[in-house]
């Protein structure tokens, strides 16, 4: 038991941060399908459909509608509004001379203005006309009382909450407990009877459905491609719009009124008569519309035009209905983007790389959804893309945090004594060092050095606090920079010396490194060796203690890693060979015929390659050790080698 409990907290802390990572984007990945089953996402995926609808190809004009408009002009020329019931009776009598297949009146006519009324039902009598009503006929308006019901159709819009039409109402019940289409629904499946033969039916694939021709009309439901909570009561469609505005031929009221037009135009045509009068207000948005003022609006009876000729090419193949995924699979669209986002943002770091991830989720997302839509099927876009930006973003961010806090954790274990060289390595190994908020121990081969100023105690007793540590710090700081130009660490200052430490902590495994390790660790004493000449001469005019070093320098297997634990942590090695260097910087003080004496082993000797002058001491034991060490002098340029040549053995 205590074995898998054991397991398990190293497991942990190998993947701690993993962990963490995976458990956010989980919760990530919970809140974006939650908010997105409230509508969150909602009116962002409007206006994604809206901008995707406008930058489809507009359809050719639909030749068989005509639009009769009543425009400022017509107002002004009947000086009146609402226009009599003898001017209607009129335009129904001049329009039905030229035999149209059906009228559609977008005008409210439920009651008298006379004169004319009993002329102008007589026109209401006949059967290819379809008259408006609205649904809630108890503050609304209704049908014209002489057109029976067949005859008639609502005209209310289905408004999204921004007021934009993108949805039909094809049946509905009024107030008054009647079911009956829409006025664009009862004049196509009228036009459809008599042009085409085509009745409506009930669809073989669901009795409920309507279908027309080759058209089943499926209801929308709450969470139809971007809805998630649109009130979708009644029978509903989502409706596709022919073109920006429905450039339909057009008469004037007036000129069919005064019989001033080509009967031509308008046989077997559907002749839909509506206001077009800025002043009358029969306005919506469509997703066409730039804003909300009125320039920007279509007239109702052209709304009406496009919900008619969709039904007319949706049940004539001209057109495909809608079609939604299912919730699972627009579920599984917006985890597979948000996956892909996380993913794209783990492995990207450079900036460029990230500019072009940001553009593969975006133009990935939405160019989908565009290709979609043109085989008209609407799948979520702005939750897949916004999903992905978050996902992608987090990750990023985390990372950043991520390698802040690695890097900080770098800087606390080897403090400032790091040169740039070896903290570039580092950081490029910091994936395989860093673990669970230490560096984890590895065996390696390193140089040591350990330095110490001779008499530092009886010099301190001469000098006072501050003189003392400015005076040391002068040989520290030349000491320092040495070390560390050739890419050595300064492992830890001793009070009056340093331990320094070539060939960690990214492992040197070659001979040929470590070789080039213990060269530099020797380079870098005898520079020390002779930048103190200066120190002492200007030590010397101030009248201040000369400085004499001792250097111990030992190659060999040593452990190095993370000491302490998190609230105290330094960077360390421990072993053998550590112990030799400093047996070597402390052996034989007597023996310092130089102010900076260097001490090396045979172990380091044989990776010189004869490149420095060494004066043999021959085996010399040491504090701690059970075999002799044998101990060679690095001589300094300055000093006439006793021999240049030396043997082992």
């Amino acid at each position: 038991m205590a074995l898998n409990r054991h397991k398990v907290k190293r497991f942990w802390q190998n993947y701690q941060d993993n962990i963490l990572l995976a458990i956010a984007l989980i919760l990530l990945t919970g809140v974006v399908l939650e908010s997105r089953r409230r509508g969150g996402f909602e009116q962002l995926e409007l206006q994604v459909y809206d901008r995707m609808l406008r930058q489809q190809p507009e359809l050719a004009s639909d030749d068989r509608l005509v639009l009769v408009e009543i425009n400022e002009e017509d107002l002004r020329q009947q000086e009146r509004w609402p226009f009599t019931d003898e001017v209607y009776a009129e335009v129904l009598e001049n329009i039905q001379a030229a035999e149209p297949a059906v009228i559609g009146l977008d005008v409210y006519r439920d009651f008298p203005v006379e004169p004319g009324y009993s002329r102008l039902v007589e026109q209401f009598k006949k059967p290819n006309l379809i008259a408006i009503r609205n649904l809630d006929v108890l503050t609304g308006t209704p049908a014209p009382p002489a057109v029976v019901p067949e005859q008639q159709g609502f005209n209310d819009f289905t408004l999204d909450p921004d007021g934009v039409l993108r949805r039909a109402l094809l049946y509905a019940t009024g107030s008054d407990g009647m079911t009956l289409p829409s006025f664009a629904l009862s004049i196509a499946m009228l036009y459809l009877y008599e042009a085409e033969g085509i009745s409506p039916q009930a669809s073989e694939i669901d009795p409920q459905y309507l279908q027309l021709g080759e058209a089943t009309f499926f209801p929308l439901e709450t969470d139809s491609g971007g809805y998630q909570t649109v009130d979708a009561r009644g029978y509903q469609m989502l409706f596709h719009y022919r073109d920006r505005s429905l450039m339909l031929p057009t008469i004037t009221f007036t000129d069919v009124w005064l019989n001033e037009f080509d009967p031509q135009l308008l046989k077997d045509k559907i002749v839909l008569i509506g206001s077009t009068a800025p002043s009358l207000k029969d306005l919506v948005i469509s997703p066409f519309s730039l804003g909300s003022s009125e320039g920007s609006k279509m007239n109702g009876v052209v709304a009406h035009a496009q919900v008619l000729s969709y039904i007319l090419d949706t049940a004539m193949g001209g057109r495909s209905q809608f079609r939604f995924w299912q919730e699972w699979q627009e579920t599984v669209w917006v985890v597979v983007w948000l996956t892909s986002g996380a993913v794209i943002g783990w492995w990207l770091r450079h900036p460029i790389a990230i500019v072009g991830g940001l553009l593969f989720g975006i133009v990935g997302t939405g160019g989908i959804g565009y290709l979609f839509l043109q085989n008209f099927v609407w799948i979520p876009v702005a939750a897949p893309m916004v999903s992905f930006l978050v996902a992608m973003g987090f990750v990023i961010v985390y990372q950043s945090y991520q390698d802040f806090r690695q890097q900080k954790m770098v800087m606390t274990l080897l403090g400032q004594n790091t040169s740039p060289a070896i903290a570039d390595a580092l950081w490029e190994e910091r994936s395989e060092l860093l673990n669970s908020g230490h560096l984890p121990g590895r065996s390696l081969t390193a140089t040591m050095l350990f330095l110490d100023v001779r008499g530092f105690s009886t010099i301190s007793e001469t000098m006072s606090p501050p003189a003392l540590l400015d005076w040391l710090n002068d040989v520290l700081e030349m000491v320092t920079h040495e070390v560390q130009s050739r890419n050595g660490i300064i492992n830890k200052f001793t009070g009056d010396g340093i331990v320094a430490i070539f060939g960690v902590p990214v492992p040197r495994e070659t001979p040929e490194a470590i070789a080039q390790d213990a060269q530099a660790c020797v380079s870098a004493a005898l520079a020390i060796a002779e930048k103190l000449e200066p120190i002492n001469q200007t030590f010397s005019e101030k009248n201040l203690p000369q400085v004499r070093l001792r250097v111990g320098i030992f190659t060999g297997e040593v452990v190095a890693g993370s000491l302490g634990g998190k609230d105290r942590m330094e960077y360390g090695v421990i072993g053998d060979s550590v112990n030799t260097a400093s047996r070597l910087e402390s052996c034989a003080k007597e023996r310092q015929p130089v102010d900076c004496r260097i001490l090396i082993a045979e172990a380091t000797e044989q990776y010189l390659d004869q490149k420095f002058d060494l004066e043999p001491w021959g085996p010399i034991p040491l504090k701690g050790k059970v075999e002799v060490v044998q101990v060679f002098r690095v001589l300094t340029p300055a000093e006439k080698p006793v021999s240049t040549t030396v043997t082992t053995g």
